[in-house]
């Protein structure tokens, strides 16, 4: 396994007075409009690009509307691996990612050279890779994932190829053994991880937990104390009818949907920002305030302006054609069963 890069630890970006952010908020959809772009940001955006942004969501949601646009232009406010994912689904379009720096430490996990080496060892094996992949990894795979729907990936593919199919599955080990535990039955799992989930260890849930008693706890698959979180569970320790393991868009469907006001939210920090926006009055305490990904806070109104206004090679993402034709098997497969 390569070692995981890290993202910048430079200067912050500037502070905006609400002024500038106001003027940049126009500045960018008066951008939008004039080149029919459409700007699509995940939930761990800075909440100014999320309320600027047309559609805000998880991997999945974002990799559908991708899918689906009729704009000309996609301004991806996320990561690396997302933007090339929305550039495979619509080969046609111009995407810009407003800092083409902004990687994912998951995704760097795993090369193409080693998942082709993995297979090797594992011939007629079914490769299931998360979506927070390289594209040139996404064309040497069979399924890809989401964390909202791994447990239903596998599961089709054992209805498709038998329940003694062998099943490579990475590169998250957290997610992976999530999977196995809910389907009872074991895969080849690669061990990478996300820099940040793995970050939020059981004693942060220990701690977080005491403090808030009776509060419904919402972790994602990819965090470091989800395999713990789960044995608690089945041994009693944990309350089970208040332990939710949801992708980040099942978090905002759950909370919205809930009595409680409440939550532990076990994942990136920047996803507070629209579950508190979408649910005034409810509290919601993060897990490990520690929990930030430097690279999803690259993208910022400046750049995305920028991008908007400048297009271009410092701003465009591009897959090569072979490597997009193969990677979009996976990635529509994906897709499909989630339909």
């Amino acid at each position: 396994m390569q070692s995981l890069p890290m993202a910048p630890t430079g200067p912050m970006a500037p502070h905006l007075s609400a002024e500038e952010i106001a003027r940049l908020k126009d500045e960018v959809l008066a951008l939008a409009e004039e080149r029919n772009a459409v700007i699509l940001a995940h939930n761990y955006q800075v909440p100014e690009v999320q309320d600027v942004a047309h559609f805000v969501g998880d991997s999945l949601a974002l990799s559908r509307q991708a899918a689906a646009t009729d704009a000309e232009t996609i301004a991806f406010c996320g990561v690396h691996f997302m933007a090339e994912t929305a550039s495979i689904l619509s080969p046609e379009k111009t995407v810009l990612l407003p800092d083409l720096g902004a990687g994912c430490s998951l995704a760097d996990s795993i090369s193409a050279d080693e998942l082709r080496a993995w297979k090797a060892e594992h011939p007629g094996a079914i490769v299931v890779m998360y979506v927070n992949t390289t594209a040139e990894v996404k064309a040497e795979t069979d399924y890809c994932c989401t964390s909202s729907n791994a447990v239903q990936v596998v599961e089709h593919i054992r209805r498709e190829h038998g329940e003694d199919v062998e099943i490579l599955f990475g590169p998250d080990m957290f997610l992976g053994a999530y999977v196995e535990k809910v389907t009872g039955k074991p895969m080849k799992v690669w061990m990478g991880e996300c820099h940040v989930h793995a970050g939020i260890r059981p004693t942060d849930i220990a701690q977080v937990r005491e403090e808030n008693p009776g509060a419904e706890f919402l972790i994602h698959p990819e965090c470091g104390c989800s395999t713990s979180v789960m044995e608690y569970v089945a041994a009693g320790d944990v309350d089970p009818e208040r332990t939710h393991m949801l992708s980040t868009g099942g978090m905002l469907k759950f909370a919205q949907e809930s009595d409680a006001d409440r939550f532990i939210v076990a994942t990136e920090t920047g996803m507070l920002y629209p579950l508190e926006h979408e649910n005034p009055g409810k509290t919601f305490v993060p897990a490990n305030r520690a929990a930030v990904c430097q690279f999803m806070k690259m993208i910022t109104l400046p750049k995305l302006r920028d991008a908007l206004a400048e297009g271009g090679e410092r701003y465009e993402v591009k897959v090569d054609p072979a490597v997009a034709e193969r990677a979009r098997v996976p990635i529509e497969r994906m897709v499909a069963i989630s339909a």
